[in-house]
């Protein structure tokens, strides 16, 4: 195992960027008529955005709370581990390695070369699309292994670049809102008069996961970020604050372009491309759209790639994973072979499923995931070197509110999503138990 340690090298703006660059994406075009077919209801969707971030603001104070009294690599790992439960800290790495944050860069390299088929129709052969996708993840593995100073920079400027199209969607939206595509009837029943049910709405939410996801993230690289007791609190709660009125802005000015029935009607995995109702930019909308939408992708895939191989180095230095995991580049600082070997499983999940199935797969353990780090804040409250700078305001009622949002999402999932993504999560999720003692043994 090496001795060397990582650097803490991220400021306020790099984990910001970081932040926003891997939640905001413009898959979010993706989900917003996916939302809307679910509700049939252009207004209730828009609530639905509003829920969704809502429902993060909770988790976000603990989860900020946690992070400034062990600002430390591999960040949810570690609160699980030092909250008394090894066994589960290796289930939830384990549960992210094998369905969530690797999954989420081939899915980012499917959308990415989707995007592109614009400009090359070839990208729309699935053997070819899966090959480009590949080769985004290896380009970006590489740019990540040479340093993270070097990957959060480019990291700036993916995520101004990604914000910047979202931008011209809500200021042109704007004046759209007395195109009549945003009436409706009620705005508790469907297009077709029936009435809007509790589980349309919780199927709505669970939608939304994807969207959201990935704020957590941020604390896998906890133990590289400058002045973490400052930074991780304000980079945490202003980026949900952020990407919440952003999601919501865009979902309402997407619904006032577009007319209903044709965003509902989008095809499952599929963008809505909001230029393309728009007069001025109609000659242009597929070009534009097909940039934003791969700029976007790039964005999250950096930032992906930037995070997620921490949280393996941070269980493989405590002996709980494969020893060449915990191990730092001697001279980037970077955990090279977490970045090596995720990015290989990634190009491998390339070629099982499609995005639909994908999502699903993704939202399950993601939401199980979220469970076991927002509970956690129960027992490390009782350590004695548990002395977070920031305290969340009434925590025990925010963690508990946690952790409930999480098992309603979680029904929401099984109606939202395919089942064989949804069963594929949970025999993968089954596979750590083995895994687990073999390393608890030979340790």
């Amino acid at each position: 195992m090496s001795i060397l340690k990582p650097k803490r090298e991220l400021n306020l703006l790099q984990t910001s960027a970081i932040i926003i660059g891997q939640v905001i994406g413009s898959g979010i075009f993706i989900n917003v008529p996916l939302v809307a077919g679910i509700v049939d209801n252009i207004w209730m969707s828009v609530f639905i955005w509003f829920l969704g971030g809502l429902l993060w603001i909770p988790p976000i104070l603990i989860l900020a709370e946690m992070g400034t009294a062990y600002p430390n690599q591999g960040g949810p790992y570690y609160f699980i581990n030092k909250a008394g439960s090894p066994f589960l800290a290796f289930m939830y790495t384990w549960t992210a390695f094998l369905t969530s944050d690797t999954p989420t860069l081939t899915i980012i390299g499917l959308l990415a070369a989707d995007a592109l088929t614009f400009f090359f129709p070839e990208l729309g052969i699935a053997i070819y699309a899966k090959a480009f996708a590949a080769l985004l993840i290896i380009v970006f593995a590489y740019i990540q292994y040479r340093g993270v100073k070097r990957g959060a920079n480019i990291q700036v400027f993916l995520t101004i670049a990604k914000l910047l199209p979202l931008l011209a969607v809500v200021v042109i939206g704007f004046f759209f809102f007395s195109s009549g595509n945003l009436q409706v009837g009620s705005l508790v029943k469907t297009t077709e008069g029936s009435p809007i049910s509790i589980s349309m709405i919780l199927a709505g939410v669970s939608a939304t996961v994807w969207a959201y996801a990935g704020f957590l993230n941020i604390l896998y690289t906890s133990g590289e970020v400058k002045n973490p007791n400052k930074v991780l609190p304000i980079s945490l709660i202003g980026s949900v604050l952020f990407v919440m009125g952003a999601y919501i802005l865009i979902s309402i000015c997407t619904g006032a372009i577009v007319p209903f029935e044709i965003l509902t009607n989008i095809e499952e995995g599929k963008f809505v491309n909001p230029f393309a109702y728009l007069d001025a930019f109609s000659n242009y909308a597929g070009g534009i759209f097909a940039v934003a939408v791969f700029v976007s992708m790039l964005g999250v895939m950096n930032s992906s790639v930037l995070t997620q191989p921490r949280l393996e180095y941070a269980m493989a230095k405590d002996g709980l994973f494969f020893k060449s995991f915990g191990r730092l580049h001697p001279k980037y600082l970077t955990p090279d072979f977490s970045i090596i070997i995720q990015s290989i499983f990634a190009i491998f999940l390339l070629f099982l499923g499609n995005i639909g199935d994908l999502l699903g797969y993704f939202t399950l353990s993601y939401l199980l995931q979220n469970t076991l780090v927002f509970g956690s804040i129960f027992f490390l409250r009782k350590k004695e070197d548990y002395k977070p700078h920031f305290k969340a305001p009434a925590w025990f009622l925010m963690a508990v509110l946690s952790m409930i949002i999480q098992v309603f999402v979680i029904y929401g999932t099984f109606s939202a999503f395919p089942l064989w993504g949804v069963v594929s999560c949970l025999v993968l999720i089954l596979t750590g138990l083995p895994l687990y003692l073999f390393f608890k043994k030979t340790k």
